[in-house]
């Protein structure tokens, strides 16, 4: 079985300890053996990039552009390699794989381009004889945390811009998925990223991402996880005064009005809701229904999802994988039986037995509910979806921004006053209409508001807002 070992300091660094990736299809597959690293590979990672930052900022825009370009071109190379192992460690689809590994090659592209345009300001003073100059600059050391849901996106947009600004990255991949975060590793040190500009750590998050956190040397972290792990870094950044950007999750609402395309809403609750096997942050858990179209919605949402092929990541017929691990299932589980002590009804959401010895779930769905419940006020993060049914659009809104998160939201109309009202008026980051609440580009921020983020906007050009600093400089001419 092949060992995988994590990057410190342009070194492949063995480990104490090796952890097993099995595939949540097949939990008798073996993916491979990945470090398992300690407080003190992290804390050797974190000094390897001090040593290395002055060099890094100091490198050209050229020599970030071509470093990040080169990255980005090999993964699209090599998506369907890059895909099929995603798939299989995640469990999301083969399709899905290939996209999502398609979207980091992306990110690593759209960054190198903005490597090349690091912009300022020359502005005029209010005093005669003095030029002022607005520049970025990098942090410094940055320290990334990542979940399991998307082992390859978001390292990438995470990775990608701190590189390109001039930063230099420990990376603590989720303990779940390391492989995929391996593969950008090993790209960049194939590619010629400098030593010590990107590190690899490996490992527990109480023990290495936790090192990260407190550690007096980074100078920068950016979280993508739970809400209470979040909190705590909150917290730590806080009382360190270092800079932090934290994504934390949702529950999001999808509002459907009387006068919604049916084909059009179903279709986007279908995939928002149940794609990815519900494990995304930006899914639609909240399906918020006016009462005059609610039974003929409800009538095609469930044939739909009963339609739906669940199985094997790999098989070309599957649309839902399997849920990532066992205890991730348990908690799905758990939900679904309180849904039912809440009084809700419910259709779907047992475990499945399929011909492989894998983490299976049929899609759920909890009718009758209201948005008092638990299932309707705690992120579930599986393929289980509720229906609240509403009188009219002004109750619709109310429920939807009834939460303490804020990160995406959805309306399914044909109105423009009510898709502009609700645009305006939603207390989300991202809002959707007639799409679903998943699935965002690469070039434009990501991020909520509330409970679910806190700190900049990641990805597009609001990311230099995280990874640099600004310096305002006066010269006197006269």
């Amino acid at each position: 079985m092949d060992k995988h070992d994590n990057l410190i300091g342009g070194e492949w660094v063995s480990a104490d300890a090796y952890g097993e990736n099995r595939n949540p299809s097949n939990r008798d597959e073996v993916i491979g053996l990945y470090a398992q690293g300690s407080a003190a590979d992290a804390e050797r990672a974190v000094e390897a990039a001090q040593a290395a930052a002055p060099g890094w900022a100091d490198a050209t825009p050229q020599a970030r552009h071509d470093l990040l370009e080169a990255v980005g071109r090999k993964l699209a190379e090599r998506s369907q390699e890059i895909g099929r192992l995603l798939s299989r460690e995640e469990g999301k689809t083969l399709a899905e794989g290939i996209g999502e590994t398609l979207r980091a090659a992306q990110v690593f592209k759209f960054f190198a381009g903005e490597a090349l345009r690091v912009a300022g300001d020359l502005q005029a003073s209010v005093r005669p004889d003095i030029d002022v100059e607005v520049t970025r600059e990098p942090v410094g050391v940055v320290g990334l945390i990542t979940p399991w849901n998307f082992p390859i996106a978001i390292p990438a947009w995470k990775t990608a811009p701190a590189l390109a600004y001039g930063n230099c990255v420990v990376l603590k991949p989720a303990d779940l998925t390391p492989g995929c975060a391996h593969v950008i590793a090993r790209l960049l040190d194939e590619c010629g990223c400098p030593p010590g500009v990107f590190n690899l750590v490996m490992g527990r998050g109480s023990v290495v991402g936790e090192t990260l956190v407190t550690h007096p040397d980074i100078d920068a972290l950016s979280f993508t996880g739970s809400v209470p792990t979040g909190s705590h870094i909150a917290e730590v950044c806080g009382r360190m005064k270092r800079k932090s950007q934290l994504e934390m999750g949702g529950k999001n609402p999808m509002v459907v009005l009387n006068d919604a395309d049916l084909d059009v809403a179903v279709a986007a609750c279908l995939n928002g809701t149940f794609f990815s096997t519900g494990q995304r942050c930006t899914a639609s858990s909240r399906l918020i229904v006016e009462a005059g179209i609610h039974d003929a919605f409800v009538e095609k949402l469930v044939a739909g999802m009963r339609a739906l092929k669940v199985g094997d990541a790999l098989a070309p017929e599957t649309q839902i994988g399997p849920v990532v691990d066992g205890k991730q299932l348990q908690s799905n589980l758990s939900y679904v039986e309180l849904a039912r002590k809440e009084g809700a009804e419910v259709i779907g959401g047992e475990q499945l037995d399929l011909a492989t010895n894998g983490f299976f779930q049929a899609p759920a769905l909890f009718l009758g509910t209201n948005n008092s419940m638990r299932i309707n006020r705690e992120e579930i993060f599986g393929p289980c979806g509720s229906v609240i049914k509403v009188g009219d659009f002004d109750e619709a809104l109310a429920v939807a921004n009834d939460t303490e998160f804020g990160l995406s939201a959805g309306i399914c109309t044909t109105s423009l006053k009510a898709a502009r009202t609700f645009k305006r008026k939603s207390q989300a980051g991202m809002v959707m209409v007639n799409l679903p609440t998943a699935g965002v580009d690469f070039h434009v921020p990501f991020g909520g508001r509330k409970g679910s983020s806190f700190g900049p906007r990641e990805q597009g050009r609001y990311a230099a807002e995280f990874y640099t600093t600004v310096k305002t400089a006066y010269v006197f001419a006269g």
